[in-house]
């Protein structure tokens, strides 16, 4: 864990990390404020609309929109959050950005859905191409709820504590197939305004929102830059939000990656994450940055 990070002061505690390297995730209580869950979920009730409109909700009329920010320029200020943020760079360091991220809006839904087994590890072929047992971490994620997830049943996250360090679990020769969660798999529950920091190989799976209450939630993936983003980011740029972004918001986006050397973390003093970080005194002297 302590060789991943480039920063280690005012980051995550000795508790915190042993918590984290143990179960796959950290649940970080009342990161946002009642303005701020009513801001996302406004934005969220926008897009839904616009998605609506155009056709393109799920059958039982729920939303699973890709690039968080482009979608909801509202949702930038969630990027680089005072309360969740050092979550990440202290798991990352400093040369990171967004690679992949979602909102999604889960009204309920009436009778029972056809069985989908749904258990996965992030990272796509990532899990089939690297060779080692476990798999490196390589990303994290912060999921931040807007509606109250408190109770099981309402479309919460389920999640195997522990899991990121397996490679594989049991599960049905077809994915059609009747099959019971794995053992020891739990519900996800927290109240509006909760967030939840996870290691992107814990197996992980949606379960169906059966109450009277609609699930909204953002999903911001983190990874080094020298992981191709999945998010398409190269136009943002040309977005009149933009120039609003501060620096290290822009960099969690794709910004200042005018080389792939500078994406491999060669210039850290051009890296707006790495001054931030330098000025506070946050960076390890025992973790020196690369150099070409």
């Amino acid at each position: 864990m302590t060789a991943l990070t480039s920063v280690g002061v005012a980051a995550l505690t000795p508790e915190q990390r042993e918590a984290f390297d143990r179960d796959g995730y950290l649940m970080i209580r009342g990161a946002l404020d009642a303005e701020e869950i009513q801001r996302c979920s406004d934005a969220l009730d926008r897009v839904y609309e616009i998605e609506r409109e155009a056709g393109r909700l799920s059958p039982e009329g729920a939303m699973h929109r890709l690039d968080a920010v482009t979608s909801c320029p509202e949702l930038a200020f969630l990027l680089n959050h005072p309360k969740t943020f050092h979550y990440v760079w202290s798991i990352l360091g400093w040369n990171f950005h967004v690679y992949h991220s979602h909102v999604d809006k889960h009204p309920p839904i009436a009778g029972k859905r056809p069985f989908r087994f749904e258990w996965h590890q992030d990272g796509g072929r990532q899990n089939r191409e690297t060779e080692t047992d476990p798999r490196p971490r390589l990303s994290v994620k912060l999921a931040f709820f807007f509606t109250d997830l408190s109770e099981e049943g309402r479309g919460n996250t389920k999640i195997i504590p522990g899991s990121h360090k397996w490679n594989q679990i049991d599960g049905p020769p077809r994915r059609d197939m009747e099959w019971p969660d794995p053992e020891g798999a739990i519900e996800v529950t927290g109240n509006a305004g909760d967030v939840m920091f996870f290691d992107r190989r814990i197996w992980h799976a949606r379960s169906d929102n059966y109450s009277d209450l609609t699930r909204k939630v953002a999903f911001f993936g983190f990874t080094p830059r020298w992981i191709r983003a999945r998010d398409l980011v190269d136009h943002l740029p040309m977005e009149p939000w933009w120039n609003d972004l501060d620096p290290v918001q822009q960099q969690m986006l794709g910004g200042h990656m005018a080389t792939g050397d500078h994406g491999w973390g060669h210039w850290p003093k051009e890296t707006p994450l790495y001054n931030w970080l330098a000025e506070r005194d946050l960076l390890d002297p025992d973790y020196p940055p690369l150099r070409p």
